[in-house]
């Protein structure tokens, strides 16, 4: 009674494994956005971005966000370009203009880390 009681576990969880694996590779679970937002991203990662290092440029402060240095820095985007702004004055809130200059790209060119010139 117990080898059969086994072998019914067994399958089942041969089962569930599978049609998570089938799931996983297929993507079918996904939503009409989470379709459009990952087809956005591809073609992002294929563009050049719209900045070259050591441009400077006039932005507004989309967000905040803490880098894993635990450095406050604000999120810009120039032509839907996402740019990291680092060594910011602390009293800078989301919506402000600033002036400020391109540094670096990510490994990819997906992103820029630019520092903080001016306010604008």
């Amino acid at each position: 009674m117990l080898g059969v009681t086994s072998l019914a576990l067994g399958l089942i969880v041969i089962v569930l494994f599978g049609s998570w694996l089938i799931r996983r590779f297929r993507g079918g679970s996904r939503s009409a956005a989470q379709r459009e937002s990952y087809e956005r991203h591809r073609d992002a990662q294929q563009r050049e971005p719209p900045v070259d290092i050591g441009d400077v440029r006039t932005v507004a402060i989309q967000e905040f966000t803490e880098h894993h240095s635990g450095e406050r820095q604000a999120v810009c985007k120039i032509e839907g370009f996402v740019v990291f702004v680092e060594d910011l004055p602390a009293d800078l809130d989301v919506g402000d203009v600033l002036e400020i200059k391109v540094l670096s790209f990510n490994r990819g060119h997906t992103s820029a880390t630019a520092s903080f010139v001016d306010r604008a």
